[in-house]
């Protein structure tokens, strides 16, 4: 897998990070299909994720920086991330490792799915 998909990956994150919702979204397909890992389930397109992020960065502080990238057998993108979540208060409440998997089509997200990394 080309280096243009991890470029685009770090540019999502970083927009995430900055909670700069416009950039990230110019990452991805219209009609991407993003799960929801702080609620369950998932969510279909840009003004689905607009909300479910606003909604969330209302209740949660998370940060997320990716660690390592493998292209599995089956064509999709596993990025390892490093994800450090505290209330607004500052308390933390989660920092670990999750499992981002990726696909892409014509340059940009499709879909995004979570996978608990195995200790």
């Amino acid at each position: 897998m080309s280096n243009q998909f991890e470029s685009l990956i770090y540019k999502a994150y970083t927009a995430f990070n900055e909670r700069n919702i416009d950039n990230a979204l110019s990452t991805m397909q219209k009609d991407v299909q993003w799960s929801k890992a702080w609620e369950g389930g998932y969510i279909i397109g840009h003004d689905e994720i607009r909300s479910y992020w606003t909604r969330q960065w209302t209740e949660i502080n998370p940060k997320v920086e990716p660690a390592g990238f493998t292209e599995r057998e089956n064509g999709t993108l596993e990025v390892k991330v490093h994800q450090i979540v505290k209330d607004l208060q500052g308390t933390l409440m989660f920092d670990g490792f999750v499992k981002h998997i990726y696909t892409f089509e014509n340059g940009l997200i499709k879909t995004m799915d979570i996978e608990l990394v195995e200790n």
